[in-house]
């Protein structure tokens, strides 16, 4: 079982019952920020929902439904889990968890460069009309 992996954040268009914007908070959110999970046996849609709220305490979200028992059960349990943010996404955001009660550390960024910055890829010539 790895002890530190990468969740996706759910959820991220829907309003927050308290105020503010999901969608918003995730462009504040600095990577290596950290991030608070809460269990949220209250809710209604899903019992085993885990909240994600950023380090200003704006909610960003939700785990996945897959994933939500298994770490809100460590979370009931007392098992130190830390969270925090990784980056956003097209869907919402990822977040890095770490099982073991560490410091989560962020994978290493890996870019796509693009037409201009690499420079061993041109376009196709176009040759000239005869």
């Amino acid at each position: 079982m790895p002890r530190q992996f990468s969740l996706h954040v759910v959820g991220a268009d829907f309003p927050n019952r308290k105020g503010g914007n999901r969608r918003f908070e995730i462009l504040v959110c600095a990577p290596g920020e950290p991030v608070s999970l809460v269990p949220e046996p209250w809710n209604p849609a899903d019992p085993n929902a885990v909240m994600v709220l950023s380090a200003r305490g704006v909610q960003i979200g939700y785990l996945p439904a897959e994933r939500a028992p298994w770490i809100g059960g460590m979370l009931r349990s007392g098992r130190e889990v830390r969270a925090v943010f990784q980056q956003a996404t097209a869907r919402g955001a990822a977040i890095r968890v770490a099982l073991d009660g560490a410091v989560p550390v962020l994978p290493a960024v890996t870019t796509v460069p693009t037409p201009c910055e690499d420079h061993d890829f041109w376009p196709d010539p176009i040759p000239p009309d005869d």
